[in-house]
């Protein structure tokens, strides 16, 4: 296994991040803690949860990913052996999140209340990254949207500061209860208004992204790449299956029993024009140069410049084996290349 630095903090984290989202609804109790027993003994180092999950969101599931996990560092005494990122949720009007059944926002208060039901859910005394899930401010739809949209960029009235947000991640660092900040489903400006905003006015500097990134989304590259170098803010690239779809199951409208779209419909992000295009040319060079279509995706992910961390999720036992082993997979510059040509020719078809 591949460890890589937490931005410029002194955390080394597998290249390889479990994520758990589906515990607490496609995953089991058990299932959860089995997965994380494999993935610790594979060197896995480095586990991704959030309040929000399980997903799809619900108020009679939301928390239960972090009791999984608080139940299994529990039963095994083990937290010390792994690093731990969670996520407060955003902006939304979801009025399941807080006591006061009020809309999600990113404030002082907010903050802390999150931070201390998560850390009873976990039962640990510190999250080792704390991440905003979703930007406070209104955002496109999707982390790494395709096109402009005039009316995910309004300011609303009540939009919390960058700098009252850093100063109640401030307090929770100085409390002990979380170690670093992160962001997710961010842009290259809110990215940079972070660190600056930090740099000047205090409060915790961000150490990393997490954003889709795919074969089928690479627009991270056009702006936040340089940014994640330069400023040492590395992507925890979420979603680099594509939620399965560059597996090829889903193709041809197909709909395996148990699977995501299957059970939830909500894989339309991956389902847009050109996509099954692109899949399929991605599948078929994967067969071409005797890889798992899964694994070379992956691979592809984890051999970017900017990638701290590439987090995998599994619903069984056989996935998670196959997304794991995808560590030890390097793709060949010919390959890399004829990937390459394939982009160009399909783009970016998926939000």
């Amino acid at each position: 296994m591949d460890y890589r630095r937490l931005g410029r903090t002194d955390l080394q984290v597998s290249v390889i991040c479990l994520g758990t989202m589906t515990w607490g609804q496609q995953n089991t109790e058990a299932e959860g803690h089995e997965q994380m027993d494999y993935a610790l003994d594979q060197g896995v180092n480095f586990f991704d949860t959030a309040e929000l999950y399980s997903i799809p969101p619900k108020p009679e599931t939301q928390g239960s990913t972090e009791r999984i996990i608080g139940s299994w560092f529990k039963a095994r005494g083990n937290r010390d052996k792994v690093i731990l990122a969670s996520k407060i949720v955003g902006r939304s009007g979801n009025d399941w999140f807080r006591d006061d059944k009020g809309p999600t926002r990113v404030t002082r208060r907010q903050i802390a209340k999150a931070v201390d039901k998560s850390l009873k859910r976990l039962q640990t005394d510190y999250i080792d990254l704390y991440q905003i899930h979703f930007p406070e401010r209104p955002m496109p739809w999707g982390s790494n949207p395709t096109r402009f949209s005039k009316a995910a960029f309004e300011r609303p009235d009540d939009e919390t500061s960058i700098a009252e947000q850093l100063d109640g991640f401030a307090e929770m660092v100085k409390a002990g209860k979380i170690r670093h900040l992160g962001l997710s489903n961010e842009s290259a400006w809110g990215t940079m208004s972070f660190v600056r905003q930090s740099e000047v006015g205090g409060g915790p500097r961000v150490q990393s992204i997490q954003n889709a990134y795919n074969l089928l989304n690479r627009t991270f590259e056009t702006a936040l790449a340089e940014i994640a170098l330069r400023e040492d803010v590395g992507l925890l690239a979420y979603s680099p299956l594509a939620q399965g779809y560059l597996t090829g199951k889903y193709l041809d409208g197909a709909r395996p029993a148990g699977a995501r779209s299957t059970l939830f419909n909500r894989g339309q992000r991956y389902e847009t024009a050109g996509a099954e295009d692109a899949i399929r040319s991605y599948i078929a060079l994967a067969k071409e140069a005797g890889l798992d279509p899964a694994q070379m995706a992956l691979a592809f992910v984890n051999a970017r410049p900017f990638v701290t961390a590439n987090i995998i999720g599994a619903t069984s036992m056989a996935q998670l084996k196959t997304d794991i082993a995808a560590a030890q997979v390097t793709l060949p510059a010919d390959l890399e290349a004829k990937i390459d040509a394939i982009h160009q020719r399909v783009g970016n078809p998926c939000p």
